[in-house]
């Protein structure tokens, strides 16, 4: 079989044309070096057969690079970290909430605003020196669920029930405060143009372009703890039921490990990969 003509199949369902560069460019990304990537690429080409999904090629691809460096490979796991805040969508509002704390707002979370017609909660209201983003976070725990029209229409008549209501009152907010529609996924083709046309911001895993959610995690060094390699499926569920959601909130909360009950040495290997994550900052790339 020709590798230069074959395809995978995409979350969508989608067949598309498999590019040998684009996994590469994912382990560069990643921070892998690039001695190490020539001998990942060839071991994945050699795996490759006919009806193999996107999801299977990550898979494989992720377990050489883990047998190989585990800091690269938690980078490499990023976007399937993001769907492991699931099942709810709290943890990712959390995750999403400290971003923008990070990124120099005050934040809010699930505040209550009065509406001309009905109280709305707003999932995360972030408030910086130009503007006041209130925030609707939509979380998908699969890839291939894309957000479509209906949800900006939805969340753009409830931010208009809300400055309906401050222009009534004459509120010095309305001036400044925008909505800003969030989800781990992407938007459907109709869902960025109603956005465009109405001004609502959008926010998801790739966009905007350089300011997506990933590109914000990659400048700010700001990992989930689902992106570890170490600990176990039950144990990153454990911490997120206690709304410890950031690799650095473990290093500051390392009691929650010890009511896992997790040995010495492991629990050291543990606090490293976490440290060493925090430390990661990767430039924007061009």
């Amino acid at each position: 079989m020709d590798k230069k003509d074959f395809y995978i199949i995409k979350a969508s369902g989608e067949r598309d044309l498999f590019s040998m560069e684009k996994v590469a460019s994912s382990l560069r990304k990643a921070g892998t070096d690039e001695e190490l990537i020539p001998s990942i690429l060839s071991r994945v080409e050699e795996q490759l057969h006919e009806g193999m999904t996107t999801k299977e090629v990550y898979r494989l691809a992720f377990s050489l690079l883990k047998n190989k460096n585990r800091l690269s490979a938690s980078r490499y796991k990023l976007k399937k970290a993001i769907f492991e805040l699931g099942p709810t969508g709290f943890p990712f509002e959390k995750f999403i909430a400290a971003i923008f704390r990070n990124s120099g707002y005050k934040v809010k979370t699930g505040e209550v605003f009065k509406g001309k017609c009905v109280s709305h909660e707003v999932d995360v209201v972030a408030e910086g020196k130009r503007e006041t983003l209130l925030m609707e976070c939509k979380f998908h725990g699969e890839p291939g669920r894309n957000c479509d029209v209906k949800v900006p229409l939805y969340i753009n008549s409830r931010y208009q029930d809300i400055t309906a209501l401050q222009q009534e009152q004459d509120l010095e907010q309305v001036t400044t405060s925008q909505a800003l529609v969030v989800t781990n996924t992407r938007f459907t083709k109709d869902a960025a143009a109603y956005a465009t046309c109405v001004g609502l911001k959008m926010l998801s895993w790739d966009y905007p372009p350089g300011k997506g959610i990933k590109d914000r995690i990659d400048q700010l060094g700001l990992f989930p703890v689902t992106v570890s390699t170490l600990l176990t499926a039950r144990e990153k569920q454990f911490l997120l039921s206690r709304d410890l959601v950031l690799c650095r909130d473990l290093i500051d909360d390392k009691l929650y490990l010890d009511q896992l009950e997790i040995g010495q040495a492991r629990k050291q290997r543990i606090l490293k990969e976490m440290e060493s994550l925090c430390k990661e900052k990767i430039a924007p790339t061009s």
